[in-house]
């Protein structure tokens, strides 16, 4: 056992699947967590407010395979605490709704650990409101059940009322899929009217929705039809009708579109947040990391006479990042910079500058290389010293024309990108299933080594895309026999996203992944 400390276990409502429905205090508890035990409703992305350091358990349960049993998890979260870990035990949508939370802190409890409850925004209502369906409205219901579409099998004779159900406004079935039809028939047995609206919504709140509507008539052999699997939820109730005005998160530009990101992993929630917003499904998949470079010498020898510099030239955040790492690491700061002016590529590499208390001095135009001779075309750069700290490997066109213009030019290796070390097993996968609509890079870097992952054999799956920012990035991506459908001038993440929006969003309406059946 750690010594001094003692063990405790919070139990977490993780939300429907929204990674961004988790709770303010889900987030700070599973940040104290020596363990994380997650469910396999619980989004991934949560993972990332563990800490570094934190431990994870899988504990999942996926139809009939249960990677743990009940007992098991029960037994875990006992042995965990009792060690002395801080356990967050996260639980799809809330734990104490239909989520067995209740079962496991009883067996807490019962052994005398310390325990908490951090409820969770429930399937039951959350999956209903991405679908522009209100369970309750002034106008049409003012009543609403939930109901478990799986009862323990081991308790014998069922204690649901289907009679007194049968009255209520809007009926909500979690787990309801496969035992629809046993609930079809109570529900007309009990004199619910055949008419009633009826809704089967599939990943609900993620970019995979897919719901199928229908009346309680036709909801079970339309989904028997339409093979729907779970996880699902079934809304039985006037207000499904209300769908058709109120729906909004599966009418956004990118809905249900599989975005396949390359960047590196630390690098990629910029773009994976603006994608979610507009209803994008992001895949991470890093094909590169950005390391240290082999040693420090050209660095440190620059950074050691700064003040020789007329001008320092950054042409990316990496760059950014590992100059100043290095610069503080050598006991210097931003006042050996006076004097110095700074010119950086683009919006993203100036906003890391400037979150240093920097201002920059110059950005082109255009966000490459050619963009910054031709800002520095109409200065007199003769004889005047330019470092340039970038990665190890790079086009030589910017120090050449610099130096073309009379500039005298250090380039100094601030890091390098080596391969990311992902298994093309990983996207193989989502290729077959058919959930990956484009592929994006963001450098040449990121061409290259996704055919290093995937191999010079590989084709690219009929109807996916690809898209590249920047002209050198496009080039990159058809040398290797790519065609780029999407190319995007600025280097920049919104005007990617937005480039996918004017391709995506011209296409005429066809039925996607997740749309009505």
């Amino acid at each position: 056992m750690k010594k001094n400390k003692k063990g405790k276990v919070y139990i977490i409502g993780a939300g429907p699947g929204d990674a961004g429905l988790i709770t303010l205090k889900g987030v700070e508890c599973l940040g104290e967590a020596d363990v994380v035990i997650y469910d396999y409703l619980v989004s991934k992305d949560l993972l990332k407010y563990a800490r570094e350091d934190a431990r994870f358990i899988y504990a999942g349960k996926q139809g009939g395979a249960h990677t743990l049993s009940q007992w098991q998890i029960n037994d875990l979260l006992v042995k965990e605490a009792k060690a002395g870990n801080i356990v967050a035990r996260l639980k799809g949508g809330d734990p104490f709704i239909f989520g067995r939370g209740g079962e496991e802190a009883e067996k807490l409890a019962a052994n005398k650990i310390s325990f908490e409850i951090i409820p969770g925004v429930t399937s039951a209502i959350a999956v209903p409101a991405y679908a522009g369906i209100p369970l309750t409205h002034r106008g049409w219901t003012s009543t609403v059940a939930f109901v478990t579409g799986h009862e323990d099998p081991t308790k014998g004779k069922s204690d649901i009322d289907w009679q007194a159900l049968s009255r209520i406004g809007t009926l909500v079935f979690l787990m309801g899929v496969k035992n629809i039809e046993k609930i079809v028939k109570e529900l007309k047995d009990n004199g619910r009217s055949l008419k009633t609206p009826a809704a089967l919504i599939r990943w609900g709140t993620t970019p995979r929705q897919e719901i199928l509507t229908g009346t309680l008539a036709s909801i079970a052999t339309r989904a028997k039809e339409c093979k729907f699997a779970p996880p699902a939820i079934l809304v039985v109730g006037e207000v499904v009708a209300l769908r058709d005005t109120l729906q909004w998160f599966d009418s956004k530009p990118l809905f249900g579109k599989g975005v396949i990101i390359t960047r590196p992993e630390k690098q990629a929630d910029d773009l994976a947040q603006l994608l979610i917003k507009e209803g994008a499904n992001p895949i991470h998949f890093p094909t590169i990391k950005i390391v240290p470079p082999p040693n420090w010498r050209e660095l440190d020898a620059a950074i050691k006479n700064l003040e020789e510099y007329e001008w320092l030239i950054f042409t990316s955040a990496n760059g950014v990042a590992f100059f100043f790492e290095r610069l503080f690491a050598k006991k210097k700061d931003i006042r050996d910079l006076k004097g110095v002016k700074i010119c950086c590529i683009g919006p993203a590499t100036t906003q890391q500058v400037e979150s240093k208390g920097i201002r920059v001095d110059l950005v082109p135009q255009k966000f490459i290389s050619e963009g910054i001779l031709k800002s520095f075309s109409g200065k007199n750069l003769k004889g005047k010293k330019i470092l340039l700290a970038r990665a190890a490997e790079a086009r030589d066109v910017l120090p050449e024309g610099l130096k073309k213009l009379g500039a005298i030019v250090d380039v100094a290796t601030a890091y390098q990108t080596v391969n990311s070390g992902k298994k093309k097993n990983e996207l193989e996968e989502l290729f077959k299933e058919n959930q990956v609509d484009v592929v994006t890079f963001t450098s040449s870097s990121t061409v290259h080594n996704f055919i290093k992952i995937m191999g010079s054999g590989f084709k690219l799956p009929k109807g996916v895309k690809i898209a590249c920012i920047g002209p050198v990035t496009a080039a990159a991506a058809k040398k290797t026999g790519f065609p780029v459908d999407i190319h995007q001038e600025e280097y920049t993440m919104e005007g990617l996203v937005g480039a996918l929006i004017k391709y995506f969003w011209k296409k005429p309406a066809t039925k996607k992944r997740g749309q009505n059946k």
